[in-house]
């Protein structure tokens, strides 16, 4: 495609190559500022406007949130003070009941009455009094049966529930035993008296005194609702907040719902009374199960309305008012968030395109004015060279100017004075050029011959650096190249084994470096079908070592160790501290060395193998002695081989 426009460049005039050239570098920078510019205004005003609007969902849920606790911090006062009164008349009916069980017992105590008639009397007296209009008075010993009830006398009450699972008489019954004489108690429970058609539970008060002559808890108690004398109104009230928060709009079509932590909308404009615990949106997300968890925070989603055609956005910011247990809700679709904002871009985008039209004409007629006044000089040198072409070397160009075209001109025409003179020059220097490629050619010829090694690592070094540590390959091209640097060595302690180099000590995590050796090993075909094992002691310290030595003597030892076990099998590889030295075992259970072949092992050139060479454990030994440290071996025919590297913590210095 390059090329293709490269060759239509050249097909044109100069003037036309300025137009096309200058042009673009006229409109481009215009497009890209402006673009630029279009871009960083629009994302503001996404920006600003989804602040403003999250601002508006925030404070309209506040809004609501307050209203809510408008409505029942009134209500709640007037709660509160009918709970109060009725507090104090179930305490005046507890203690007047008290006093008239009280004078029973004393005409008992007197001998005027038996006991039997005294306890009959106050019987007959509690039931006469009523409380409410569901109230009554009853009383009851401290373990729970009841004396006086107007339909379960007699009963034993004492495991007796409450709607919310509490043993509340067995409360009564401690806390009235624990008094002090005369004093008044207080509970409130929750009960449904199916008998009384209640659909659900009422709070229930109850005052309480216990006389401890009978072991009686008197006790009065009555429905707290039942004190309310203008629920009616209550009611009323609540209806008209309702409609007051239904009324409020979130932008175009959003709104203000309400709902319990079990997902039933208590305020909704359509669903109201219905629950949605379990509904999803277009992607399959319970998003009203997520606000009933969290129950403060904000929600985005996808919802489709009937009708229409494709889901839409919705953020919700939800709230939780806990005096009712409900979730506030105040929710609008995006679309209509970035409805504004969208105009701003496409106003953007039409100036864009305006000001690029003025700005193309007007740069277009002055390239062309300006390829004018440069091509006229040209188009008359062009001549001048034509005539030179056709070995005219007496022609000169017309110089009409100072500028650099007419020094252009001027060096044109010193030029073709010594050009003459400067071909022979020209050829020798011909000639030196291509002798000179030739020497660089045949430098860099010998250069590859001579360093084939290089080149692989050269390779490896860039593929590495064009790789990134999370590539899958990353790890095998580091591998290439630091097995490449290791095969050099390699070599070159095979042609010096006679005089091993000195290991060049640094301090070493041996355990670090065993599992390097253990990873790399495991893609030998030796290893095949062989597991690994790994026992490491990580309190061992570092070690005084030569790295590259060390996994040359580890490899050695573990592809041995999968070589001997054939088809497969297990190889152990444990590190612990011994003798105050670092003890590295390569135990296998593979098919293990006879007697009379252990003492060879480490002879240079004795192998079992068919292709081995017999220096592998040769060098392997040295390399433990030069570092100060010993090797043992421990063999069974059948059984296996453990193989065991001594190492010293602290090398002495020679």
């Amino acid at each position: 495609m390059f090329a293709g426009i490269n060759l239509n460049l050249r097909k044109l005039k100069l003037r036309w190559k300025m137009l096309v050239m200058v042009l673009p570098l006229v409109i481009m920078p215009i497009i890209i500022v402006g673009g630029v510019t279009g871009y960083v205004a629009n994302h503001h005003a996404y920006l600003g406007i989804t602040r403003t609007s999250k601002d508006d969902l925030e404070h309209m849920a506040s809004f609501t949130i307050d209203l809510l606790q408008s409505h029942h911090q009134q209500f709640q006062v007037y709660k509160d003070d009918k709970e109060r009164i009725f507090r104090q008349e179930l305490a005046a009916l507890a203690s007047l009941s008290y006093n008239m069980v009280e004078a029973q017992y004393r005409q008992a105590a007197s001998g005027r009455i038996t006991k039997e008639n005294a306890l009959r009397e106050a019987r007959t007296a509690l039931k006469k009094v009523n409380v409410g209009e569901t109230g009554y008075i009853y009383a009851m010993t401290g373990d729970g049966t009841l004396k006086v009830h107007v339909a379960r006398e007699g009963e034993n009450v004492f495991n007796e529930k409450d709607e919310r699972g509490r043993y509340f008489i067995r409360e009564i019954c401690s806390r009235a035993r624990a008094s002090r004489e005369g004093e008044m108690l207080y509970t409130i429970y929750p009960w449904r008296n199916a008998a009384l058609g209640d659909k659900k539970a009422r709070n229930k008060i109850v005052a309480y005194r216990y006389f401890r002559e009978w072991d009686w808890i008197i006790a009065a108690g009555g429905y707290l609702d039942e004190t309310y004398d203008n629920e009616s109104f209550e009611k009323s009230s609540f209806a008209l907040l309702k409609e007051k928060i239904k009324q409020k709009k979130v932008g175009t079509t959003g709104y203000i719902f309400c709902m319990d932590t079990k997902g039933t909308f208590t305020l909704h404009p359509t669903a109201e009374g219905k629950n949605f615990f379990d509904a999803k949106d277009e992607d399959g997300r319970l998003f009203i199960k997520e606000m009933c968890e969290k129950k403060n925070g904000w929600i985005r989603y996808s919802w489709r309305n009937k009708g229409e055609p494709q889901p839409r956005m919705k953020i919700v910011r939800y709230v939780y008012f806990e005096p009712w247990n409900w979730i506030v809700g105040v929710g609008s679709y995006e679309d209509e968030f970035y409805s504004e904002a969208n105009k701003i871009r496409w106003r953007i985008a039409g100036w864009m395109v305006i000001l690029i039209l003025v700005v193309g004409c007007g740069a277009t007629a002055l390239v062309i004015l300006a390829a004018r006044s440069f091509t006229d000089p040209i188009n008359r040198m062009l001549e001048t060279i034509r005539q030179v072409k056709k070995g005219r070397l007496d022609v000169r160009v017309e110089i009409n100017s100072e500028d650099e075209l007419g020094e252009l001109g001027a060096s044109f025409n010193r030029m073709t004075e010594i050009i003459q003179r400067n071909r022979t020059m020209e050829a020798t220097l011909a000639q030196q050029g291509k002798m000179a490629s030739l020497g660089v050619l045949s430098s860099g010829v010998a250069h590859e011959i001579n360093n084939p090694l290089g080149v692989i690592l050269g390779y490896a070094a860039y593929l590495e650096g064009k790789m990134s540590e999370d590539d899958p390959g990353y790890k095998y091209i580091h591998e290439i190249k630091r097995e490449s640097k290791r095969c050099k060595k390699i070599v070159q302690d095979l042609l010096n084994y006679a005089r091993t180099p000195k290991p060049k000590r640094v301090a070493t995590d041996i355990n670090a470096l065993l599992e390097q050796i253990v990873d790399f090993a495991a893609n030998h075909t030796d290893m095949h079908g062989v597991k690994v094992v790994m026992e490491l002691d990580r309190s061992l310290a570092t070690l005084l070592l030569d790295g590259d030595q060390m996994r040359q003597v580890a490899i050695n030892l573990i592809l041995n160790a999968g070589s001997a076990m054939g088809q497969g099998g297990v190889l152990t590889v444990t590190t612990a501290r011994k003798e105050g030295m670092a003890v590295i075992s390569f135990r296998d259970n593979g098919s293990g060395i006879p007697a009379e072949d252990l003492d060879k092992i480490f002879e240079p050139f004795f192998t079992t193998k068919e292709k081995g060479t017999g220096l592998g454990l040769a060098i392997t030994k040295q390399i433990i002695e030069q570092h100060q440290g010993k090797i043992s071996v421990e063999s069974q025919i059948g059984e296996g081989t453990n193989i065991t590297v001594w190492l010293p913590f602290e090398p002495e210095e020679f």
